[in-house]
């Protein structure tokens, strides 16, 4: 086979290797794009209503007896690691592209001043994790009754 046509097969074994020495020259190169973006797992949605902040966190693939959610000094943080789903490199195995992020991540939300860190709720469903942190009572609009 001429050099100038090599199988895709080739090609792509070509680009591991180039990949690969990449990786050795700059170890802080990452192999794709979101990869490079995991400090933005997972993608958050903030939003606020007149009696919660709402959280929520697209996230499939996570173990949610893994996560953990603490809130601290006005400070929501959501912590986990999501398992990479390749298979193990071997003889047999090549992966040519790998843009599903894996690995830890850690994502910070700053609380206004109203929320209650004592009423926070969390459930993770269909890859979304939701979190309704309450607001104060003592912030709440309330209605006076004029006697």
């Amino acid at each position: 086979m001429s050099p100038m046509f090599r199988s895709s097969a080739d090609l792509f074994a070509e680009l591991n290797r180039m990949q690969s020495l990449l990786d050795q020259v700059f170890p802080t190169a990452t192999s794709s794009i979101r990869a490079a973006a995991g400090a933005g797992f997972p993608v958050l949605n903030v939003g606020a209503t007149p009696t919660a902040i709402e959280v929520q966190a697209l996230a499939p693939g996570l173990d949610s007896d893994k996560l953990e959610i603490t809130v601290d000094r006005g400070l929501l943080v959501i912590a986990g690691e999501r398992k990479s789903q390749l298979p193990p490199a071997g003889e047999r195995t090549s992966v040519y592209a790998n843009e599903r992020f894996s690995g830890p991540f850690r994502r910070v939300v700053s609380l206004p001043e109203d929320a209650d860190a004592g009423r926070v709720n969390a459930s993770y469903r269909d890859g979304v994790l939701r979190i309704s942190v309450a607001r104060r009572e003592s912030s709440l609009p309330r209605r006076i009754e004029v006697n």
